[in-house]
């Protein structure tokens, strides 16, 4: 089967926050609102020999991206806010890349929690311009 999806840990450096906290991969809301959240993650493969010689299967990955908010009123339990993805038949002589998107909006309280999650982590593109996360409060 697929292996587990993984909690991306972002760069502190490379981001901007305004009423938000950071902890661990996760967004932490410091004020309550309703909020655009949006996240894009790019998977790159470079065709890399392994040291036996073998060469990594790609050509039929499972490369999804998933939203979660951790609701502090539900006693911290993760709800699934969006999911995108796709089974990319990659070509496993050369360079290869594909990049997942999406955003909604919803209503965030105090000590909420935001986290991605992606499929496949070892293809993860850590590229800030094209794999990045973030809320913007639209209003109360």
């Amino acid at each position: 089967g697929e292996p587990k999806a993984v909690t991306i840990d972002w760069d502190e450096l490379h981001g901007y926050r305004n009423k938000m906290g950071y902890q661990k991969g996760k967004l932490l809301v410091e004020e309550a609102g309703f909020y655009y959240i949006y996240a894009k993650t790019c998977f790159r493969y470079y065709n890399l020999e392994l040291e036996d010689g073998s060469q990594v299967d790609v050509s039929n990955r499972q490369l999804i991206q998933y939203v979660y908010h951790e609701k502090i009123k539900q006693n911290s339990k993760s709800a699934l806010l969006m999911k995108t993805g796709s089974t990319m038949r990659w070509n496993i002589t050369s360079y290869n890349m594909y990049c997942a998107q999406q955003g909604r909006g919803v209503r965030l309280e105090d000590g909420d929690a935001l986290y991605v999650t992606v499929s496949n982590a070892w293809v993860l593109d850590p590229e800030g311009e094209g794999t990045y996360f973030g809320a913007i409060k639209l209003g109360n």
